[in-house]
């Protein structure tokens, strides 16, 4: 397998550490309660354990992990592993606001609308209910033990914080005080956030246990990583092949060197023309292709003097090329791509796409309208300073097209293209950025997280009351055509706000041997190929 990012740390949860090549090597070798299909579905393992929610009200929902489930030196996942996950998804043990102290587990994701507040309670080792002070809109992939929560083996972490055993570490999390200094509790947090983070195989097997069906072999430090197959795994989801070598090869020519060469059998390199057409040309590769996830789009900052004003946001949105830029940069590579007209939704989500289109007020930007921005602009010419990735050549084009665009109606746009342009997010040095989120295809609570005002993701520091009181009802609700209606009002006002312009659907590809069997769907999230990885087959 090529990857393009090399592997740092087996603790995918971590803020420094929350990397998507982390997640997807560590989940080769974790079980969890779900997994996601190709058609977005969320599919229950009961083979690791059942989830079921036992209330409404209040949210009750009750897990348990099966009888046998145990990490690779036979420690079984139990109650420990649970406890300390719940630690720390839920924050409980922080002090409240931003920058209170102390802050124990410094976890990538969100715990807003989570509301774990109450602590776990425990039938038995393997059993624990979880009891929401207010429903909760993600509930069924809120506590998953797999990819992008905290999995850590629990015994290993109390070990390593000086904490006699489990038991010592299971006693700690159920006495300790919440937003209150405890010199243990950091000590465990320590350990969590630390000691997982490594280039190269750790001499102590402990730091890279497996429950799961794959189990880390060997490190080349920022080369390789290569997993074997976990003898002592016992789910349903048994790999077939005896080992996985996943390389990190950064340069797509460079991947393309190596599957035609049969020096790796997988390449889903970025795609661009030229590397579509050169995958497309290759031998013995069966070829599979289709939207991404994943959506460019321009934001404007708020803060930006020259985007306090609404009808300025508006003029340089209706000069932003958007249709030219999917024909120039994405049909020769995918024909069937469009540009993308909501915020929240993707075209690939059929109805509720054009549902949510119909209404959002998105109309007057689907075409530019130079004659349009001028009459906003009246007579001013803003000067623009648009910050984008200037080593992605698909957006190296497409700001040249929205700047010779905007020019058009009188802006002045100024060139903060940057190597560095994901540590300038919300920094205040541009006034509009151009890049990519990713859609996981499950799950909204990642919607307060971009346009809520005190959003971590919000980089372009939006503000509207409105929509801050619609994303905390996203969260506390649970009917699906409900949290529908909600979003389909906040993609509304950020379209009438001038919140930005989205563009298009990244195209994927993946190149794939014929020697390999059972890699033949595409799947659009970014766990990518590694979705079905205990199906894969190699010809002998």
């Amino acid at each position: 397998m090529a990857e393009t990012n090399a592997f740092t740390s087996f603790n995918t949860s971590h803020a420094n550490t929350n990397l998507d090549i982390n997640s997807k090597i560590v989940g080769l070798t974790r079980s969890g309660f779900t997994y996601i299909d190709p058609e977005l579905n969320l599919v229950h393992d009961d083979s690791f354990g059942t989830m079921e929610k036992i209330s409404d009200s209040p949210l009750t929902v009750k897990y348990t992990i099966k009888d046998g489930v145990n990490w690779s030196d036979g420690n079984p996942v139990d109650k420990g592993d649970m406890l300390l996950q719940w630690a720390i998804l839920s924050g409980h043990f922080d002090a409240p606001g931003e920058d209170a102290k102390p802050k124990f587990f410094q976890y990538a994701g969100s715990t807003d609308g989570l509301n774990l507040t109450a602590k776990p309670t425990f039938e038995n080792d393997r059993t624990m209910t979880l009891v929401y002070s207010e429903p909760y809109v993600d509930w069924e992939i809120a506590f998953d033990m797999n990819l992008g929560t905290a999995a850590q083996p629990a015994h290993v972490v109390a070990k390593r914080a000086g904490l006699a055993d489990e038991a010592a570490l299971v006693s700690l999390l159920e006495s300790a005080t919440p937003a209150q200094a405890n010199e243990q509790l950091a000590a465990v947090a320590k350990v969590w956030g630390e000691d997982f983070t490594t280039k190269t195989l750790p001499s102590d097997p402990e730091m890279y246990l497996s429950n799961g069906p794959m189990i880390v072999s060997q490190m080349e430090q920022d080369q390789s990583v290569t997993l074997k197959r976990n003898e002592a795994y016992t789910g349903n989801r048994a790999a077939k092949v005896d080992e996985i070598t996943v390389r990190f090869i950064g340069d797509a020519a460079a991947q393309i060197a190596a599957l035609r060469n049969g020096e790796v059998d997988v390449i889903a390199p970025q795609a661009t023309t030229d590397t579509v057409e050169q995958v497309k040309g290759l031998q013995g590769v069966n070829v599979l292709e289709g939207s991404q996830l994943a959506y460019d789009h321009v934001d404007l900052s708020f803060d930006s003097d020259v985007f306090k004003d609404a009808n300025v946001r508006k003029a340089f949105m209706m000069t932003i090329p958007r249709q030219q830029i999917v024909d120039r940069l994405i049909k020769p590579m995918y024909p069937q791509a469009e540009v993308v007209n909501s915020q929240l939704y993707l075209p690939s989500e059929g109805e509720a796409y054009t549902k949510a289109v119909e209404a959002n007020g998105s109309a007057p930007y689907h075409d530019v309208n130079i004659e349009e921005a001028k009459k906003l602009l009246a007579g001013k010419t803003p000067t623009v300073r648009i910050l984008y990735n200037n080593g992605n050549p698909i957006r190296v084009d497409a700001y040249s097209m929205i700047a010779q665009s905007a020019s058009q109606a009188g802006f002045r746009v100024q060139d903060m293209g940057s190597a560095d342009w994901s540590q300038k997010l919300g920094d205040g040095t541009y006034d509009a950025s151009l890049f990519g989120w990713v859609n996981p295809g499950v799950g909204n609570a990642g919607i307060p997280q971009l346009y809520s005002s005190t959003g971590g993701g919000n980089y372009g520091k939006y503000r509207s009351a409105e929509v801050d009181a619609l994303a905390k009802s996203l969260l506390t609700e649970i009917d699906p055509a409900k949290v529908d209606d909600i979003k389909r009002q906040i993609d509304k006002h950020l379209w009438d706000d001038g919140f930005g312009a989205t563009l298009f659907q990244s195209p994927g590809i993946v190149g794939v041997s014929d020697q390999v069997g059972g890699l033949d769907v595409y799947m659009p999230n970014q766990t990518g190929v590694w979705w079905n990885f205990w199906e894969w087959t190699v010809k002998s």
